[in-house]
């Protein structure tokens, strides 16, 4: 009998839609490695966070074994693929309801390694958010 087809695919276009029929942002949370075609300066611990809403993205394409499509990052237009197994979570960014996913582990001498100074501390079911653009007028904040 053969192997049967994975649900994660099909999982990602119904959980997609979702966010965007109930007007939520889309992301998706990425394990990067070899396979994956991202801008690496947006990559913190080996992950990066991506916006996929049709106002972030054109030509999105949700295949059975890749995510296609081209996002702007400061202002250049890039062309970005994602194996579908390479994702770890897609979510609604303004209330967090979504799914997460396991990563098969490949080889992890081809994922990035981040600066130290770089990692995060995520709890298990947080979904980080994406880096915001530096730039703009500086703003204060009251710590106690």
């Amino acid at each position: 009998m053969a192997e049967p087809t994975s649900t994660k695919p099909y999982l990602l276009r119904a959980i997609y839609e979702w966010c965007v029929d109930g007007g939520f942002t889309p992301y998706v949370s990425v394990v990067v490695d070899a396979r994956t075609r991202v801008p690496m300066e947006y990559v913190r611990d080996g992950e990066i966070v991506l916006n996929i809403g049709p106002l972030a993205t054109s030509r999105l394409l949700i295949g059975n074994d890749q995510i296609e499509c081209t996002a702007r990052f400061s202002g250049v237009a890039r062309e970005l693929l994602i194996p579908v197994s390479a994702v770890a979570a897609i979510y609604a960014r303004e209330n967090g309801h979504g799914m997460s996913f396991d990563i098969e582990k490949g080889d992890k001498s081809a994922a990035p390694q981040a600066a130290p100074e770089e990692a995060g501390d995520v709890q298990p079911g947080e979904f980080p958010e994406p880096p915001k653009p530096s730039g703009g007028r500086p703003t204060l904040r009251r710590i106690k």
